[in-house]
């Protein structure tokens, strides 16, 4: 029987993916009078019949057209693609669901529609722009063939133009996207297309080309034609330039310092270089603007990652940023602009002066990164300056796999002395090589890697060797992986919290459809990963038995019973409150069981909750974490994220309530005027932080900032450290 349902479901899929190739192309006609975008398809051109239509259900099933329709419209001229699309409702309709009025909107809950151009045609990365029936935009990059959700980088902001009209039972979105926002091949006739509609009102995910539901609804794997009448020629020259003025003080209550209001002015710049590559310039930068951190309990041995924001850094982010695997990444952004200040041991801000990124295509199979950043010297605080060199390649491989290089270099380079201070022995270097699995149906994906660090010393096992392979088909998801970090792998541009181990791993996990009005999948899931080294033998241990559930209404339930072993190689807190730490050389192994629920997102209360409780090294633990969500309309969204962890511990460890809480209030007046106050308390580090932020979008991708940041003890509200900043930008394309 099981033979059987392999058999069966392995027809389905190679008749899906079969099935897709032949579906019939979208054509776009070339027009010569441009269209003006204000929502209403009065132009000649849109009346014509050819429409992308039979849309086709993702969610709840995939077995049938969308119970919603819609059509797509694309036609273009010299300058920009222009895009008509109408989305039907089953009856008449006034209301939408929109979380808020600002930019880049994501979630299930939200209406709206998505276009996804893969501009060449290479089943890996695209373009995304999306609006929704309020005339929000979103528009994201996708990479590696977009297999999952993370792989939509929606930091990525970019100049174009879309208008949205709601009507009884239906709604229009009109837009035009510039051909400079685009990176493709001259004389390109055609590129991969897709399209996916959010409807709230049936939760109901629809797409021109029809994906298993078992896939992520932007992968890549699945698209149709879009075929140019005429071959797309590229303009000549290409540039945006995008200057700002800024003005900041700020004052350190800890040390008794403080800065004046003092004035800064810096820029960046987008150049195309030839039809496919982008040049992306920078001097000064100020990333004050730059939203702040969600702080987390932190339990664990190691640091924690937290994802970049930087605008400079984002077009093309994979080429530099997906080498590696989770915890073994030889490349991470957020190191450049960050080091330390001698006087305190502490991490702080570190001026960039200037920077340059050349990054994209060279044909439909290579690609490649180059990136130079330089930041400053501070005498005062003990650092001097570095430069950062970066550079990738990466090599299409069958039909959808490739496999990469990359080289990275950190020198000391200290531009404020007389003459240029270059400290050879303060270098650090890593090449490595990638392959990145991608099977043409998406049912198989995999990494490979081997990655090597050089110092000013040559050094034996400064190495990192990893292989992980998943298979996921209608009802399995099955994985597998191995890594081998060697003690003395050190990539200081990267991010690998840990070094000194191999590391087994293994996934399994089962999904069963019922024909049910209430449950849309359900079934049960194993993990299992040891850690072990030469010296110590097993020194980490984590098994997880799980159920999920996912109901119609979109939200998920997930039981867990869960077993952990941990052997400390070095003294450990538990409670990280400067209690006695456990001794180096302890070994514990705990069970405790989990919880997790995400309620519909839909309602305009939702939460999204976490509970364990069980053992904790030598005591036990109860844990309970979250966000709640009160949507008051499209105007303003009221959430509070929550962290409660109670320890205790027999003595001579110290117990703790651990607490942070972090209210936020984001309101959105109009598409361009926002205001979010974040706040949180968080008693494990001692500190209160308050971080409010006003945005005016004056003009398209242009806008005004002030952003105000107070950091107190919880205890006595005494100040700790506060900061003021205004910052005005503005785009040009030139």
């Amino acid at each position: 029987m099981r033979l059987l349902i392999f058999l069966v479901v392995g027809v389905w899929l190679s008749t899906i993916t079969a099935y897709t190739q032949t579906l019939p192309p979208l054509i776009a006609e070339k027009i010569a009078v441009p269209i003006q975008i204000d929502g209403e398809l009065d132009e000649e051109v849109w009346s014509s019949q050819d429409w992308a239509s039979n849309f086709y259900q993702f969610f709840p099933s995939d077995t049938s057209l969308a119970s919603s329709q819609s059509k797509v419209k694309i036609v273009y001229d010299d300058k920009f693609l222009y895009i008509a699309a109408i989305m039907y409702n089953k009856g008449p309709r006034n209301k939408y669901v929109s979380t808020s009025l600002r930019r880049d909107f994501r979630g299930e809950q939200n209406d709206g529609i998505s276009f996804v151009f893969d501009t060449f045609n290479d089943n890996t990365n695209a373009f995304q722009f999306g609006v929704n029936p309020y005339g929000v935009q979103r528009e994201s990059l996708i990479a590696n063939g977009g297999a999952q959700g993370s792989d939509l980088n929606l930091a990525w902001d970019n100049k174009w133009y879309s208008a949205a009209k709601i009507h009884e039972d239906y709604w229009v979105v009109e837009a035009a996207i510039p051909f400079s926002t685009l990176r493709y091949n001259d004389g390109a006739i055609n590129w991969n297309v897709n399209f996916y509609r959010i409807d709230s009102e049936n939760a109901e995910r629809s797409t021109w080309t029809p994906i298993p539901r078992n896939f992520s609804i932007i992968s890549l794997a699945f698209s149709r034609k879009l075929i140019f009448i005429e071959p797309l020629k590229k303009e000549g020259a290409n540039l945006s330039f995008i200057p700002y003025v800024a003005a900041g003080t700020d004052r350190n209550f800890l040390e008794g310092t403080g800065n004046p209001l003092k004035p800064a002015v810096g820029a960046d710049a987008k150049v195309a270089v030839g039809p496919a590559l982008n040049l992306d310039l920078t001097v000064n930068p100020d990333f004050s603007q730059v939203e702040v951190d969600e702080q987390v309990t932190n339990l664990d041995r190691f640091e924690i990652f937290f994802p970049e924001r930087r605008q400079f850094f984002l077009e093309n982010a994979d080429l530099f940023a997906d080498f590696g695997t989770q915890n073994v990444r030889p490349f991470f952004s957020r190191r450049i602009g960050v080091d330390r200040d001698e006087r305190t041991g502490q991490n702080v801000q570190n001026q960039i002066l200037f920077g340059a990124r050349l990054s994209g295509k060279l044909n439909d199979d290579w690609r490649i990164g180059a990136m130079n950043m330089q930041t400053a010297s501070d005498e005062e605080r003990g650092i001097a300056g570095k430069n950062f060199t970066v550079a990738a390649v990466q090599k299409k491989v069958f039909s959808r796999s490739n496999i990469g290089a990359i080289f990275i270099n950190r020198e000391t380079i200290d531009l404020g002395q007389e003459n240029t201070l270059f400290d050879p022995t303060q270098k650090n270097r890593l090449a490595g090589l990638d392959y990145n699995l991608a099977s043409k149906d998406n049912r198989w994906n995999g990494k490979f890697f081997y990655h090597k660090t050089f110092g000013a010393e040559k050094i034996e096992k400064s190495y990192a060797a990893h292989g992980q392979v998943t298979y996921n088909d209608l009802n399995w998801t099955l994985g597998l992986g191995y890594s081998d970090i060697a003690e003395n792998f050190n990539p200081e541009v990267g991010f690998t919290p840990r070094r000194d181990y191999k590391r087994g791993y293994a996934t399994a996990g089962y999904q069963f459809f019922p024909q049910s009005n209430w449950i849309n999948r359900h079934g049960p899931g194993f993990e299992s990963e040891v850690l072990w080294n030469e010296t110590l033998g097993v020194t980490d241990e984590f098994h997880s038995l799980q159920y999920r559930v996912q109901f119609q209404s979109l939200s998920v339930l997930t039981l867990s019973a869960n077993n952990r072993f941990t052997y400390l190689f070095a003294p450990f807190d538990p409670t990280r409150t400067g209690g006695e730490p456990l001794a180096t050389g302890t070994a514990y192994r705990n069970n405790f069981v989990g919880l997790r629920y995400f309620s519909n997102p839909r309602n305009v209360f939702s939460v999204v909750g976490r509970a364990e409780i069980g053992e904790y090294f030598t005591g036990n633990i109860k844990t309970l974490a979250g966000t709640m969500n009160w949507r008051m309309g499209y105007l303003a969204n009221i959430s509070m994220n929550f962290s409660y962890n109670n320890i205790r511990l027999p003595e001579p460890q110290n117990s703790a309530d651990l607490f942070l809480i972090g209210p936020r209030i984001d309101l959105t007046f109009t598409k361009d005027l926002f205001w979010t106050t974040f706040v949180q308390y968080n008693n494990q580090i001692d500190n209160l932080n308050i971080n409010t932020r006003l945005q005016w979008r004056y003009a398209p991708v242009s806008d005004f900032f002030l952003v105000y940041t107070d950091n107190y003890f919880p205890s006595n509200f005494a100040a700790k450290q506060r900061a003021l900043v205004m910052k005005l930008n503005y785009w040009f394309n030139i």
